[in-house]
């Protein structure tokens, strides 16, 4: 329960984040984020509809397909981070607190980078094309903010050729590389890592790590000077992850000796979350 508080409480701080990158930075200079709220920035500019309320109109059938086929808890989270976006547009005014064009372009990427990429840590998103992009990445082991990146270009280009201006084009297209890397910076799943466990309780880690979605290869090993045999176990898992493995071998052997190395790539079955 109180992990769920901490989780809701991180989705709130990513939501102002969110919202502060488009009314202080990327709406008054009409600089797109891409994505849905891109789309709803489009609409706002050239009508009279809100951004905020187009925000939330264009997310809800986005939510309802991710409802079925990325799970309850995750689209949960999405839905409150949605909301949250929409009221804090409406209260926090639209003032650009810089006059450059350019330069509000990278810190309003660099605040919905920051707002996206800790509502993904938590297990959410901030709704949209993160959504999508992690349809995608649910089936194929990409980048989701180069996925993301790939998807709101095409936004930009839309908005260039109805306003006519190639330099707010190209100035939104550099806030989205900046949110895109600062989210890929922060959401780590698709990044992998190896363990090596080399442990006297073989029976009891495998009882807690074998309820992980992740398998785990036995390799039976012998310490080259006390020439006393052990079990190393080894199992490849992700970034995010990591943190949670770590309690786990600490909890059950605190004496085990533990290599984590870098993956580059994964041949074969790798099951995703």
């Amino acid at each position: 329960m109180l992990k769920e508080i901490r989780n809701c409480i991180a989705i709130l701080i990513g939501a102002a984040a969110i919202a502060s990158g488009f009314n202080l930075f990327l709406v008054p200079h009409h600089l797109l984020s891409g994505g849905v709220s891109g789309l709803a920035m489009l609409i706002g500019y050239f009508s009279p509809f809100n951004i905020n309320m187009m925000y939330l109109a264009l997310n809800a059938p986005i939510l309802v397909a991710g409802w079925f086929l990325l799970g309850k808890r995750f689209i949960s989270l999405s839905v409150l981070s949605v909301i949250a976006v929409t009221l804090l547009m409406g209260i926090i005014p639209e003032r650009p607190l810089a006059s450059d064009t350019l330069l509000s372009a990278v810190y309003g990427g660099v605040l919905v980078g920051i707002g996206s990429g800790i509502s993904f840590r938590v297990g959410g998103s901030s709704g949209g094309f993160d959504i999508v992009g992690s349809i995608v990445t649910k089936y194929r082991d990409f980048p989701i903010g180069n996925i993301l990146v790939g998807m709101n270009g095409l936004v930009i280009l839309v908005m260039a050729y109805l306003e006519g201006n190639w330099n707010l084009a190209l100035a939104s297209m550099v806030s989205i590389y900046v949110a895109g890397k600062l989210l890929d910076l922060i959401h780590v799943s698709h990044q992998k890592v190896t363990l090596f466990i080399v442990t006297d309780r073989t029976d009891e880690l495998l009882e807690q790590l074998l309820c992980r979605p992740r398998g785990v290869t036995m390799i039976k090993t012998q310490g080259a000077f006390s020439h006393k045999e052990k079990d190393m176990l080894m199992t490849v898992t992700t970034r995010y992850e990591l943190t949670e493995l770590r309690d786990i071998i600490k909890s059950v052997d605190p004496g085990a000796f533990v290599n984590i190395v870098e993956t580059v790539g994964v041949m074969g079955s790798f099951r995703r979350r």
